[in-house]
């Protein structure tokens, strides 16, 4: 009988020993699969500012051929919007921070 309880309680030490590796484990890929979402919105905010650099410099030549076009009052309509845009963003900004 003495031999069977102890059998019993060495099953039960080792299922303890089991279940504590199965929770490291379970540990282990939980912070895998949340370092690879990670990733992923690293990959795509890198893909949205790649998207936005392309756009900038679209904007950048379409506004030096204007320029070059010598349109001076179309240049003053645009440099005052983008004056207007930069006040309003820094004034935004420093209320809220």
């Amino acid at each position: 009988m003495a031999e069977a309880y102890e059998r019993e309680r060495q099953n039960n030490a080792r299922l303890e020993e089991l279940s504590a590796k199965v929770s490291s484990l379970r540990g282990v890929t939980v912070d895998i699969y949340d370092n690879a979402r990670a990733q992923d919105v690293i990959d795509n905010t890198s893909d949205t500012f790649s998207s936005m650099s392309s756009q900038l410099k679209g904007s950048a030549g379409r506004l030096g051929r204007m320029a070059a076009s010598g349109n001076k009052v179309a240049i003053l309509k645009l440099s005052a919007i983008l004056i207007g845009i930069f006040l309003v963003l820094y004034y935004i900004l420093k209320w809220i921070f």
